[in-house]
C-alpha cells in the first residue's frame, strides 16, 4: 500500500500536507476508495501549528470557550486554542481543550470534573476526518446532553460541507480528492466487483488485511 501514497499540499499553505492511498478500505460504517493519512498533522508540532493557524483564521469573529477534540486531534486542538487566543474576538481568552470518553456502548461522555467546560459554553468541535457526518452527529448528541452550544466545526479533511446546519471548515475538502467516494457496505461497487478490502481504517490509522 505504501508505494501508492500521494502527498497533497494544502491550497492555503504548502507547509501542510496529507497523504492519500487509493484502494478499497473499510471503516466501521462505510467503505471508501481512498485512505487519507493525516498522521503528520496529528503528530508533528510544526505542521500542527501551521494547520491551527489555517483553521483559526476562519473563526476570528466567533466566540469560542471550549474545543472538543475527536480522533486524535489534541495537539492540533492545543495549537488552535493558542491561535484563537492571540487575535480576534477571543484575544486574551483562556480556551479549554477537552476530549470525550467513550463508554461501554460507544457513547461520548464527560466526567464530572470536565462537564463545567461544556455546560453553557460555546464549543468548537475539532475532528480529523468527516466523510459521512456520523461521528459529528454522535458528538452533537453528547453536547446536547451536557448543554453545550455547538458554534463551529473544524476538520483536517471533510467530504461534507455542513453538519447539523453548521458549516464544516476543513483544510482539505472533497475537491482536493475529486475521485474520493464513500459507500454503505451493502452498496459498495468495489465489493460487487470482487475487489478485496486492502485495510481496515479508523482515526488511529490502518491495518492491512
Amino acid at each position: 500500500m505504501e508505494d501508492r501514497i500521494q502527498n497533497i499540499e494544502a491550497r492555503s499553505n504548502s507547509k501542510i500536507a496529507i497523504g492519500v492511498i487509493p484502494g478499497h478500505f473499510a471503516t466501521n460504517h462505510s467503505h471508501v476508495n481512498f485512505y487519507v493519512d493525516m498522521t503528520a498533522i496529528k503528530t508533528s508540532s510544526k505542521m500542527a501549528k501551521e494547520a491551527a493557524k489555517d483553521l483559526a483564521s476562519t473563526y476570528s469573529s466567533t466566540h469560542i470557550d471550549t474545543i472538543i477534540c475527536l480522533e486524535g486531534t489534541e495537539i492540533l486542538g492545543a495549537f488552535l486554542a493558542e491561535s484563537l487566543s492571540s487575535a480576534g474576538i477571543n484575544a486574551g481568552e483562556d480556551i479549554s481543550v477537552v476530549t470525550p470518553e467513550l463508554n461501554a456502548v460507544n457513547q461520548m461522555i464527560f466526567r464530572d470534573n470536565n462537564q463545567k467546560k461544556i455546560w453553557g459554553k460555546n464549543v468548537l468541535l475539532l475532528i480529523s476526518s468527516a466523510s459521512t457526518g456520523k461521528s459529528i452527529n454522535r458528538a452533537v448528541d453528547c453536547l446536547q446532553y451536557y448543554s453545550g452550544k455547538l458554534v463551529a466545526i473544524a476538520a483536517i479533511f471533510s467530504a461534507i460541507d455542513q453538519a447539523n446546519g453548521i458549516p464544516v471548515h476543513a483544510i482539505f475538502k472533497g475537491g482536493d480528492l475529486p475521485q474520493y467516494s464513500t459507500y454503505l457496505p451493502v452498496d459498495c461497487p468495489m465489493c460487487r466487483a470482487g475487489k478485496k478490502v486492502d485495510a481496515l481504517i479508523n482515526s488511529f490509522g490502518y491495518s492491512k488485511i
